[in-house]
């Protein structure tokens, strides 16, 4: 049997004088559930996580937890948690101060206090660290001090706006891993706000991809990945070859005229398209091929073969990024730096592989 979602918001809009912040919002978030909240900066995702915090009122719309309107109730009461960038930890106590702080504040007995403490400690794998003091930590460690303070009082539902944004690109990744583990291993839903893509995709299970106030796209990661709905979510998921075309025909396959050459694409044609409309059409990087002028491809490599020239490549340790000119529209290609058909260079002559599983549709008027 199906279960209601634990958080519901409906038609959620918020403004500031003329200028919407959040405008007609809907989103369901299940129990245990991890979702990202990804966007621009400005495009409205803070402002939506204080809204469910109860830290900005909205102006129409409702939200509820666990069947309960929120609307009136105060943020302190709401049983949530909070951790943000800022991390706001006390300078002058120490981690099992600040781990302990919201349970005393709540009433705890000692006793309890130092059990949950020391509890969150080991989860976060600190567990030897209850005496440092916040001066002597890491900025890892730090962040991992927040999360065990943030999760200290068993909150219903826990928000994170960029708690990892102002570590390094290594440190960051490995956190996004530990994060993930933890809040999956205790079960507790939870909203986390991000602007980077990788964040998200290492973390969520759901992506709701804000902009300008408003839910553009939301779903499980990879599906926004193989099918975004507009060339902007494209984009802001970095995928980069997305170019003009017509569809020129539809029977066993899509045939596309496009500005890199004839292309083709399985399935039938997205709701609003029709032979001779124009389109946006997206060819994944990693699923096309590339290789010298010469080379034959197998029959079991399937699709269209394109001519092209080598205008860059790029080493990305286990990857090889080649960029090339197909026809009046450049195209990139991720593919295995270890792949005997890497061996090209810039200026080279190239034949490219366009398989039809590689390529998929966006009308034109959504771009």
């Amino acid at each position: 049997m199906a279960t209601s979602p634990i958080l519901q918001l409906d038609k959620v809009s918020k403004s500031y004088g003329d200028t919407f912040a959040i405008r007609n919002v809907s989103l369901n978030v299940d129990q245990g559930q991890l979702v990202c909240l990804l966007g621009p900066s400005g495009c409205g995702k803070t402002t939506l996580l204080r809204i469910i915090a109860g830290l900005e009122t909205l102006d129409s719309g409702t939200i509820s937890f666990g069947g309960e309107d929120l609307h009136g109730i105060a943020p302190h009461s709401r049983g949530f948690g909070l951790m943000f960038q800022d991390l706001a930890l006390f300078p002058h106590m120490d981690v099992f101060g600040n781990v302990g702080f919201g349970l005393r504040m709540q009433g705890m007995s000692g006793d309890k206090v130092r059990a949950r403490v020391d509890e969150m400690l080991e989860l976060v794998d600190l567990g030897n660290y209850r005496n440092r003091k916040v001066h002597e930590l890491s900025g890892g460690e730090r962040q991992r001090v927040a999360l065990a303070r943030s999760l200290a009082p068993a909150p219903k539902l826990l928000m994170l706006d960029e708690p990892l944004g102002s570590l390094d690109r290594v440190l960051r990744e490995s956190l996004q891993v530990q994060v993930r583990s933890i809040l999956k291993e205790i079960g507790v839903t939870a909203i986390y706000v991000t602007h980077d893509k990788d964040e998200a995709f290492a973390l969520a299970d759901t992506i709701v991809f804000v902009n300008g106030g408003e839910i553009v796209q939301s779903g499980p990661p990879e599906a926004l990945f193989r099918a975004p709905a507009t060339e902007m979510v494209a984009r802001s998921l970095g995928l980069r070859n997305i170019i003009e075309g017509t569809i020129v025909g539809a029977f066993d396959a899509i045939e596309i005229a496009s500005s890199v050459g004839t292309v083709f694409t399985a399935g039938s044609l997205p709701g609003g398209i029709s032979v001779g409309d124009g389109v946006l059409v997206i060819i994944n990087e990693r699923g096309i091929s590339v290789a010298p002028v010469r080379h034959e491809w197998a029959e079991a490599e399937a699709g269209v073969k394109l001519s092209g020239i080598v205008s860059d490549r790029k080493f990305r340790g286990g990857e090889s990024e080649i960029h090339m000119m197909v026809g009046q529209s450049e195209l990139v290609s991720i593919i295995p730096t270890v792949d005997a058909q890497t061996g090209v260079a810039p200026g080279d002559e190239v034949s490219v592989l366009v398989p039809a599983e590689a390529v998929t549709l966006l009308p034109r008027a959504q771009a």
